[in-house]
């Protein structure tokens, strides 16, 4: 059974640069928070949490203590709240949510912002916490909120860093008959296009395909949608562990994705797993 792997597999800049930060705080002589995950991967937070990083709910009045902003960001008020509790605040959102963050702030003075995202996800949360107004959040082409948009005459659409093309331009298509002044600017991450370039081809390419990755994880839900739209034998998985020999009976090649906050160990783990797999159905092959 042939393995193959998608360059783009695996951490993206954003999430390995936060997950660095926390690495270099951990063992000081201060208590180091997070509020939430710092990436949304299970793995990542459980070796944080064992190297004494306490994810917290809520924050709370705080002495001789470190509140890590996680990869997605937050809104100005969980900066202001974290400050007025003590914290020292080490932020380490994406570099490229903090451009979207510039672009809204930018676009929202002669425009109605309209975000094409998910509307309970951390990311979209955070941007619209960075403007006066509070944006629309739109999921797919089916929930165009259209009592909302009755009186919009002029809007800039952003996107979540995450997100599918396809998704952003059937909403597009859509926006651009209600409302007369609508223009689209493309915050999607250069990692997230070329990881889905990439599984548009994998699933043509292989008998079937792994996409690996926690379920909180909204990239690692687009690549799994995108592939599974284009090969049926598509599996979304988290860890070796979740892997099951049957589906791999008459499969020649397997392609893999990892979604942007999966750590290579993981995918290592599931490739050794996969030709263990392998040399079982080998074996019992071999006359």
């Amino acid at each position: 059974m042939k393995i193959n792997i998608a360059k783009s597999s695996g951490f993206c800049f954003g999430v390995r640069r936060a997950i660095d930060m926390c690495r270099d705080l951990a063992g000081g002589k201060r208590s180091v928070h997070v509020l939430g995950d710092i990436v949304h991967n299970t793995f990542v937070v459980r070796e944080l949490e064992e190297k004494g990083i306490r994810k917290i709910k809520r924050i709370r009045p705080a002495e001789n203590s470190i509140l890590v902003i996680r990869a997605h960001g937050a809104p100005e008020k969980v900066f202001d709240r974290a400050k007025a509790c003590g914290y020292s605040i080490v932020d380490a959102t994406c570099p490229k949510v903090k451009e979207i963050y510039k672009i809204a702030r930018k676009l929202e003075k002669n425009n109605r912002i309209i975000i094409i995202g998910d509307n309970n996800h951390d990311e979209v949360k955070g941007i619209a916490g960075q403007l006066r107004k509070r944006p629309i959040a739109i999921e797919s082409p089916q929930d165009i909120p259209l009592k909302k948009l009755a009186r919009v005459k002029k809007a800039a659409v952003i996107t979540q860093s995450t997100q599918a093309t396809d998704n952003i331009n059937n909403i597009m298509e859509r926006l651009e008959r209600i409302i007369p002044e609508v223009k689209l600017h493309n915050t999607t991450c250069r990692t997230t296009r070329v990881k889905q370039q990439e599984i548009r081809a994998l699933p043509r390419e292989n008998d079937l395909v792994l996409i690996i990755g926690s379920k909180t994880s909204a990239n690692t839900k687009r690549l799994y949608q995108i592939s599974r739209g284009i090969n049926k034998k598509t599996r979304w998985i988290e860890c070796a562990e979740d892997l099951k020999p049957a589906w791999f009976k008459g499969i020649g090649s397997v392609g893999i994705m990892a979604g942007a906050s999966t750590p290579d160990r993981i995918t290592r783990g599931v490739v050794e797993e996969l030709e263990a797999i392998s040399s079982r159905f080998d074996k019992l092959t071999t006359p």
